[in-house]
C-alpha cells in the first residue's frame, strides 16, 4: 500500500597485509615466502630482453588485476589477454612480486603434473605474445624463465595489501574509522573471483588463499563495525555471510554480539544452538572456546559486552606557580584543551614565540582553562609568568601602556627607568624578556590591538591571550574556541562543589540540572554553590526550579557571580544593529538557523545579514554551527529573549520577526513539495505567503534543503500554532509531510502535529484542526498505530466536510482505506479506496488518484484478485511516470512488485522491488527502504534463495520499515522462514517468538500463522 504497514570484542589476529604469494609457482599447496620481500611487481632489474631502465615512463599507466578476472589495462585500455593458459601465464608472473620463475615453474604451475608434451614450447608462445601485448620492457627473460616488472601499485593486489596494512597501523594507533574505511577500499578492489576462470594448479592454490585473506579483511571490517558501534547495521551482512560460509566460527561470533548488541539476546543465543549442532552434525567437534565464552557471558547478560572501547588520556600535573591567579580546586575536564594548549607552549622551547588565544562566551571557563594550563607550563618557564585581567568585556578595558608599566616593574625595572610612552614600554619590556623564559596571560582581553604591544615578541615566551572575541587579527596566533562542557564533565564539576553523596541519590535530577545550565561552567559553578551552602535542599527541588525557563536566568546568581550580569557585558558593548539581531535572532525556537532563514526574521538582504551575524560570532555571542548555520548557548537565547521583552522596539516587531520566519520556511517546503511531486495539488490548498522563500532548480538541492532544515522547520511549525500563524503552521507541516516518513524526525513532526491540533481546537478553527489531524493520521499510520490513526482520519474527513476543505476529505478516505484493509475491512476499504479516487480526480490531483490506486491494488491483493491488482499497480505507475513523479513512482512499483510476487512472477517482482528501493534511497525515504528489503526477502524466499532472503529481512530490522511494530514482526517472521531454511532452527524460532510478541501487542491477524510454525518447529 501506499503506506506499510572488558571490554570489546572478542579479540581476533589481524589479518596480514596479504597472503604471500611468491614462492615457487609449482609448489602446489603451500604458501610462498614471507609477505614484505618485494613491495609488488618491481621497477629495473636485469631486463634480458629490453634496455634496462628504460620502462619506467612506459610503464606509468599500466595496471594488472588479478582479484577478478585476470585482466590488463593501459592508459585505460584493456589489453587482451589471451587464453586461459596465456592468463594463467600471466597470473603466475604477477603473483611472484618481481622475482623470476622458471620455465619448469611455469609448466608446473599452468598444468600440474600432466602437462602436454610441447608444454615448454606452449609457455615460450605464451610469453612471446604477453610480450607483443605490453610494453617494452615489462615482460623480461632472464636465467631461463621469466619476470614481470613495473610499479609497486601496478597491481590490484598489492594495493590491496598496502591499504590493509595502513589500516592495522590506524586500528593499532587507536584510529578505528580510519582503519574501517582503509579497509572498505581494500575490499573494494575484489571483482568477483579472483584469479576468475584461470586455469591451473597454482591458480587454484593461490584463489583459495585470496579467498582466506578476503573473509579475514570482512572479518576485521565487521569487528571494527562493532567496535565503532555499528552492531545493527552488522546484522544483515553477517546473517548472509554465515549462511554462506556456515563453518566458519568467527562469523558466528561476531553475529552474536552484533545481535546481542541489537538487543536480540535469544537470537544471539541461538546462533550459538545452531553452531554448536551443525558442527556436530558436519564435523563431530564443538565450537571453540572463544565462543562457548561468548555464550555464557549473554547467558549472564554481561553489561561488559557493550561498553564502548575507550581511549583514556591522562590528565596533565597541576603546578602551583608564583605569579600567576590560583587554580580552582575542582577543576573538571577539558582534557582535549588542556593537551591542545600545552602542547602549543611546548613550541616556545624553538625559535618562535608562542601565542595561543581562547575565545568563548561569557562563563565557559576561558580564564580557568588558561590559568590551569599556565600553573601546568610553569616549569617550562622558569624565568617568571606574568599575568594581568585587561577587563575587555568591561566599559573601561585597561591601557596597554599601564599594564606594561605594571610588568616591566614585575621584572625589576625600577619606576624611574619606566618610560612614558607605549611604544618605549613596548621596547624595553621586549629588551628586558630577551633571552628569557617568560609564560604571559592576558585574560580577558577586548581586542587584538589592544593585545599586540603586551606580547613579549621573542623566542622562548609564551602568551595566553582569553577574549570573548575571536581574534582573527592577531597575527601568528593559535586560535581556541572554547565551547561548552560534555554532560559527563558538567556533572562531574556538579559533584564535585555538591558532593557525591548528594548527587548519586538523584543522579536523573542532577543531569536535569546541568542541562538547564546549557553545561556552561559558570552556571553549573553558580547552582551547584546554591545547593551546597542549602543543606535543606534536595537536588530535585533545585531541578524544578531551574525548570521554569522564564526565571532560569534569575536563579542563576550567587553572590557576586550572576549568569545574566556576564551576558550583559557583551550585549552592552553592541552596535544597534548588532543588537537588534542579537534580540531577534533569539526568538526561533529551532536548534540552529541558517542564513537564509537569519535574513528573514532581519527582513536583510543576505549578504548584510550575513555581515552581522559574523559579527556576532567574533563577540562569541552567537556561533558558528557550520558554513552558513549559526546557533546560541542556551542561556545566551534566555538572555536574547529577555532582551527582546525590554528593548525591542515597537512590540509588535518580535511578532513581526516570527512570522518573516514561518513564510520563508512555509513559501521554501511549499517549492520543495512541487519540485518532488509535480502535478500534486496540494500546494494549490495552502495558505499564502508573503515573505518570499527559496527557489530550486535541481530537486536534489531541494531535498538537500528539507532534510537540513527539518528540525528548524519544525520547531517554527510548533512555535507558530498560536495566534495568527496557525494555519500557515499547520500548512507548513502538510507541505513537510516527507519528513513524518523518513523515520528521522518522525517524533519531532508528531509533537508538532500534535501542538497544532490542540491549539486548532482551542481556537475554534475547524479547517486548521482538520489539517492538523491529517498530519496526524500520516504520523501514525507510519509507526503502525492503526487505531489512533482511524480516528484521527474520521476526524478529519468530518471536519474538513463540514468547513467545504476538499483536499482533507479525500486524504482521509485514502487513510482510512489502509487502515480497513490491515484490519480485514475489506468491503469498507474499498469504499474508502474508491472514493479517493474519485475525490482526487474531481480535485485535479492525479498523484492523489494514482495513490489511492496502489493502494486499492494491495487491497486486490488480499481479496484474492491478483490479476486485477497487478492492472491496478500498473495505472498508478503509468500516472506517476507520466507526471514525472520520482518519489511516488517507487510507491507504484512497489506496490506493482509486490502484486507479482503473489502471482509468483519473482523475477518481474525482484524488478520493480529493486527500482523502487533504488528510488526510495535516492529520496533519503529510509523507512519505506525497510518497508522495500521486507518485500525483497518474500520475493526471494518464494525463489527458493533463502540466504538472499535472510540478508534483505535482516536490513529491513535495521532500518525499520513504515508500520512500526506489525511489519518489524512481519520482517521477523520472513527471516525466521529463511533462517530454519538454512538449518538454523534454533535462531529462526527467536524470531517467531520475537514476531509473536509483537503481534499481540498490536492486535494484528499475522499471529496465527507464527503460532503454526512454533508448533511445527516443536514438532521436528
Amino acid at each position: 500500500m501506499d503506506r506499510e504497514d572488558g571490554p570489546r570484542v572478542p579479540e581476533q589476529r589481524a589479518p596480514q597485509p596479504g597472503p604471500a604469494a611468491g614462492g615457487d609457482a609449482g609448489a602446489r599447496g603451500r604458501r610462498g615466502g614471507p609477505h614484505g620481500e618485494h613491495d609488488g611487481p618491481r621497477v629495473g632489474g636485469d631486463q634480458g630482453d629490453g634496455p634496462r631502465g628504460d620502462g619506467q615512463d612506459a610503464h606509468a599507466d599500466l595496471r594488472f588485476a588479478v582479484l577478478g578476472p585476470v585482466r590488463a589495462w593501459r592508459d585505460d585500455a584493456a589489453l587482451p589477454s589471451g587464453s586461459p593458459q596465456q592468463r594463467a601465464l600471466l597470473a603466475a608472473l604477477l603473483l611472484r612480486d618481481g622475482r623470476t620463475a622458471t620455465a619448469a615453474e611455469l609448466i608446473d604451475a599452468i598444468w600440474g603434473d600432466e602437462p602436454p608434451s610441447q608444454a615448454l614450447a606452449a609457455v615460450r608462445t605464451y610469453a612471446s605474445r604477453l610480450r607483443k601485448v605490453l610494453p617494452p620492457g615489462v615482460l623480461v627473460s632472464e636465467s631461463g624463465g621469466y619476470a614481470i616488472r613495473g610499479r609497486s601499485d601496478a597491481l590490484d593486489l598489492s594495493v590491496a595489501q598496502e591499504l590493509a596494512a595502513e589500516a592495522e597501523k590506524a586500528r593499532v594507533g587507536g584510529d578505528r574509522v580510519r582503519a574501517r574505511v582503509l579497509i572498505d577500499e581494500s575490499l573494494g578492489l575484489w571483482d568477483g573471483e579472483p584469479l576468475a576462470s584461470v586455469p591451473g594448479p597454482y591458480a587454484e592454490t593461490q584463489r583459495a588463499r585470496l579467498e582466506e585473506w578476503r573473509l579475514q579483511l570482512l572479518e576485521t571490517r565487521l569487528d571494527l563495525d562493532l567496535e565503532c558501534g555499528h552492531h545493527a547495521e552488522a546484522v544483515s551482512e553477517l546473517t548472509a555471510l554465515t549462511a554462506a560460509h556456515p563453518l566458519r566460527e568467527r562469523l558466528r561470533e561476531l553475529l552474536m554480539l552484533a545481535l546481542y548488541r541489537s538487543g536480540r539476546q535469544a537470537e544471539a543465543l541461538a546462533v550459538y544452538a545452531d553452531t554448536r549442532r551443525l558442527l556436530a552434525d558436519e564435523l563431530g567437534v564443538d565450537p571453540r572456546p572463544e565462543l562457548a565464552r561468548l555464550q555464557q557471558r549473554i547467558l549472564r547478560a554481561d553489561a561488559e559486552l557493550a561498553r564502548p572501547v575507550e581511549d583514556p588520556s591522562p590528565a596533565p600535573a597541576v603546578s602551583r606557580p608564583a605569579q600567576l591567579p590560583a587554580t580552582v580546586p575542582d577543576f573538571t575536564g577539558r582534557v582535549a584543551f588542556v593537551r591542545e594548549l600545552s602542547d602549543r607552549l611546548v613550541t616556545a622551547e624553538g625559535s618562535v614565540m608562542a601565542v595561543s588565544a581562547l575565545a568563548g562566551i561569557g562563563g565557559v571557563g576561558k580564564t580557568t582553562l588558561a590559568v590551569h594550563v599556565a600553573h601546568a607550563a610553569r616549569p617550562r618557564f622558569p624565568d617568571g609568568q606574568l599575568y594581568v585581567d585587561l577587563q575587555g568585556a568591561g566599559a573601561r578595558a585597561a591601557e596597554p601602556e599601564t599594564v606594561l608599566g605594571a610588568f616591566l616593574r614585575a621584572l625589576g625595572i625600577q619606576d624611574s627607568a619606566v618610560p612614558d610612552t607605549l611604544d618605549e614600554r613596548a621596547a624595553l619590556y621586549r629588551s628586558t624578556l630577551a633571552g628569557r623564559r617568560v609564560l604571559v596571560l592576558l585574560d580577558n582581553a577586548r581586542d587584538a590591538a589592544q593585545v599586540r604591544p603586551l606580547l613579549p615578541g621573542t623566542a622562548g615566551c609564551a602568551a595566553l591571550v582569553t577574549s570573548r572575541v575571536r581574534m582573527v587579527d592577531l597575527a601568528g596566533a593559535h586560535l581556541v574556541d572554547l565551547d561548552v562542557m560534555s554532560p559527563e564533565e558538567a556533572l562531574q564539576l556538579f559533584t564535585r562543589i555538591v558532593g557525591a553523596e548528594r548527587v548519586q541519590a538523584e543522579r536523573e535530577a542532577a543531569l536535569d540540572v546541568v542541562a538547564a545550565c546549557g553545561f556552561l561552567p559558570l552556571a553549573i559553578r553558580i547552582a551547584a554553590s546554591r545547593l551546597a551552602a542549602r543543606r535543606t535542599w534536595t537536588v530535585t527541588v533545585l531541578a524544578a526550579k531551574l525548570a521554569d525557563e522564564r526565571r532560569r536566568l534569575d536563579e542563576l546568581q550567587a553572590g557576586d557571580l550572576a549568569v545574566k550580569a556576564t551576558f550583559e557585558l557583551g550585549y552592552g558593548q553592541l552596535e544597534p544593529a548588532q543588537a537588534r539581531a542579537f534580540r531577534l535572532l533569539g526568538l526561533a525556537d529551532g536548534p540552529d538557523i541558517s542564513l537564509a532563514a537569519a535574513a528573514a526574521v532581519l527582513d536583510l538582504p543576505l549578504h548584510e545579514a550575513e555581515d552581522l551575524l559574523e559579527s556576532l560570532v567574533d563577540t562569541s555571542l552567537l556561533e558558528s554551527a557550520a558554513p552558513g548555520r549559526y546557533r546560541y548557548h542556551d542561556l545566551v537565547r534566555l538572555y536574547a529573549r529577555a532582551c527582546a521583552d525590554r528593548d525591542e522596539q515597537p512590540p509588535t516587531e518580535r511578532l513581526s520577526a516570527l512570522s518573516r520566519l514561518l513564510d520563508f520556511y512555509l513559501a521554501t517546503a511549499a517549492r520543495v513539495y512541487a519540485i518532488e511531486r509535480p502535478g500534486d495539488r496540494l500546494v494549490d490548498h495552502l495558505e499564502p505567503t508573503t515573505y518570499a522563500g527559496l527557489t530550486f532548480t535541481d530537486r536534489h538541492a531541494a531535498l538537500d534543503w528539507l532534510y537540513t532544515e527539518a528540525n528548524c522547520l519544525l520547531a517554527c511549525a510548533r512555535q507558530s500554532t498560536a495566534g495568527t500563524g496557525l494555519r500557515r503552521a499547520v500548512d507548513l507541516l502538510w507541505a513537510a509531510k516527507d519528513l513524518a516518513e523518513s523515520g528521522a524526525n518522525s517524533k519531532q513532526y508528531e509533537a508538532a502535529a500534535v501542538a497544532a491540533r490542540e491549539a486548532a481546537r482551542r481556537a475554534g478553527d475547524l479547517r486548521a484542526e482538520a489539517r492538523a489531524r491529517t498530519a496526524l493520521t500520516n504520523v501514525h499510520l507510519v509507526a503502525g498505530r492503526y487505531d489512533e490513526a482511524d480516528e484521527e482520519a474520521r476526524n478529519a474527513r468530518a471536519l474538513a466536510v463540514g468547513v467545504g476543505d476538499t483536499a482533507p476529505v479525500y486524504w482521509a478516505d485514502n487513510d482510512r482505506g489502509i487502515i480497513a484493509a490491515i484490519r480485514g475491512r475489506h468491503q469498507e476499504a474499498e469504499e474508502h479506496l474508491a472514493s479517493a479516487v474519485e475525490g482526487s480526480r474531481a480535485d485535479g490531483n492525479l498523484p492523489g488518484a494514482a495513490s489511492a490506486l496502489c493502494n486499492l491494488s494491495r487491497l486486490h491483493l488480499l481479496t484474492g484478485r491478483t490479476a486485477t491488482a497487478i492492472d491496478l499497480a500498473r495505472q498508478g505507475i503509468e500516472i506517476y511516470d507520466r507526471m514525472d513523479l520520482a518519489l511516488r513512482l517507487a510507491n507504484g512499483r512497489y506496490a506493482l512488485g509486490v502484486a507479482l510476487t503473489h502471482a509468483n512472477r519473482n523475477a518481474e517482482a525482484l524488478k520493480e522491488l529493486f527500482e523502487a528501493l533504488r528510488i526510495f534511497a535516492k529520496n533519503r525515504q529510509r523507512l519505506w527502504e525497510g518497508a522495500t528489503h521486507f518485500r525483497l526477502a518474500e520475493a526471494h524466499l518464494k525463489s527458493r534463495r533463502p540466504a538472499h532472503a535472510a540478508q534483505h529481512a535482516e536490513q529491513a530490522l535495521a532500518m525499520g520499515c513504515i508500520g512500526g511494530d506489525r511489519m518489524r514482526g512481519n520482517s521477523l517472521t520472513v527471516l525466521g522462514k529463511a533462517l530454519d531454511a538454512l538449518g538454523q532452527s534454533d535462531r529462526a524460532r527467536a524470531c517467531w517468538q520475537e514476531a509473536l510478541a509483537l503481534y499481540q501487542e498490536s492486535d494484528v491477524s499475522e499471529a496465527a500463522e507464527v503460532r503454526s510454525l512454533l508448533a511445527l518447529s516443536a514438532a521436528a
